[in-house]
């Protein structure tokens, strides 16, 4: 499937819209990393406790919106953002969206030679 943050893909046209798509996760950092990450923002720096949970959560959130678009028969997300937010103070929102949509090679589009 392929996911694209821009409105296009270069070489292919829209021929259907499946409409909006969406992947959503809900994360909480356990107690243990909350301390670690908590003892480490003392010092400054990069949190990696939390980066690798958001990236983990990204991926994760990403999954889901192209399992959603391929339910709805969708070969391609294009429009993809991330929107995130707090729960309380021990939760993150995580949640990636676009627009499902069905591509074909546009024929009229400029082509890549290949050798």
């Amino acid at each position: 499937m392929i996911v694209a943050t821009t409105p296009y893909v270069a070489g292919q046209r829209v021929a259907e819209s499946k409409g909006q798509v969406y992947g959503l996760v809900v994360r909480s950092r356990g107690l243990g990393g909350n301390i670690a990450a908590s003892l480490r923002s003392l010092v400054g720096g990069e949190i990696h406790e939390y980066t690798q949970l958001l990236e983990d959560t990204r991926r994760q959130a990403i999954d889901r919106m192209v399992e959603n678009a391929t339910l709805m028969g969708a070969n391609a997300v294009i429009s993809m953002r991330f929107d995130s937010s707090e729960i309380g103070t021990t939760m993150t929102e995580i949640v990636a969206y676009g627009t499902a949509v069905v591509l074909e090679p546009d024929a009229s589009a400029p082509q890549m030679k290949t050798e």
